[in-house]
């Protein structure tokens, strides 16, 4: 009788469309894998392989040119990692609290004028000062030219984070939870560190999520920003150093000198493509499963336990 009730329970699912879910998100799961096992695949194998029979997921000829090229500055590339790693973390702990102080107060209905400051930070996903303004702001007033800061500050505020956020807490922590504890003689930062936090996790590893890939990938701060190697992004440092690739295989004039001098110009252009593209990825992959543990947990935190 156990079993035929089971059998018939609302979440319950036959083994046929078992196999079939499990079979499609076996073939999702490969769709997603083999893009990046074929852009490390074409990154060792050798340029002409390429260029006669395009990209394969088993290279015909097997090559580490365009990583050791890339590697003859390793020096440089592992100071890039350093910068990125420490923007990334950086970045990411102070947007989530300055996303998270500014988001909570404006989901109370009890803050005056809270209409105006959700209005204001909506005002600034629509309009901007243009790019000089913003240039002349951090260099020329705040004095961040070549300084780390310059690649963490002008993201750490993000509006579209900040109005998720605060649909969350609108939607998912409860009013009579809040009043309970003020009632109990708990205050504001009590309750927001006590109470609201430990209930918002899945909205905070999903912002966390967001700032770590939006960091990581950032490029452009680099290139607005800095004007030394010290301390620019990998990812600025990868897309110099594809910039200079193309300037070298499309001057006519440097491959003319190079040909008159008795050498040729001979760079695997796609393999360090490939390569630069797993070299940016680096440690960002392992951000996925981070976030995923804290994306379960906050789920089941506030749920009723028989």
């Amino acid at each position: 009788m156990k079993a035929a009730r089971a059998a018939h329970s609302p979440n319950a699912i036959s083994k046929s469309s078992n196999y079939v879910i499990t079979a499609l998100f076996w073939l999702y799961t490969i769709a997603c894998v083999f893009p990046l096992v074929l852009v490390i695949a074409v990154s060792l194998t050798d340029e002409m392989s390429i260029l006669q029979n395009g990209y394969q997921l088993i290279p015909k000829a097997f090559s580490t040119i365009a990583y050791e090229l890339l590697f003859e500055d390793s020096a440089q590339i592992v100071r890039s990692y350093g910068v990125s790693i420490f923007v990334t973390v950086m970045g990411t702990l102070l947007s989530l609290l300055l996303t998270a102080a500014f988001a909570y107060p404006i989901s109370r209905r009890e803050l005056p004028y809270r209409n105006g400051f959700a209005f204001f930070i909506f005002f600034t996903m629509l309009f901007n000062g243009g790019l000089v303004p913003w240039y002349l702001v951090y260099v020329k007033y705040l004095h961040m030219g070549d300084s780390i800061w310059a690649l963490i500050i002008p993201m750490l505020v993000q509006p579209f984070n900040i109005l998720i956020m605060r649909t969350f807490f609108q939607t998912t922590i409860p009013g009579a939870l809040i009043e309970a504890a003020t009632i109990d003689g708990a205050g504001e930062f009590k309750i927001f560190y006590k109470i609201v936090l430990p209930l918002s996790l899945p909205v905070i590893a999903t912002i966390a999520l967001f700032n770590t890939l939006l960091y990581w990938n950032d490029w452009f701060l680099s290139l607005i920003f800095i004007s030394d190697n010290e301390t620019v992004s990998v990812q600025y440092l990868m897309y110099k150093t594809m910039l200079n690739i193309q300037y070298l295989t499309s001057n006519v004039q440097a491959s003319e000198a190079l040909t008159r001098g008795g050498g040729t110009l001979q760079l695997p252009s796609e393999a360090i493509r490939m390569a630069m593209a797993v070299i940016g990825i680096g440690p960002i992959i392992l951000a996925y499963p981070f976030f995923q543990k804290y994306f379960v947990k906050g789920l089941t935190i506030g749920a009723v336990k028989g």
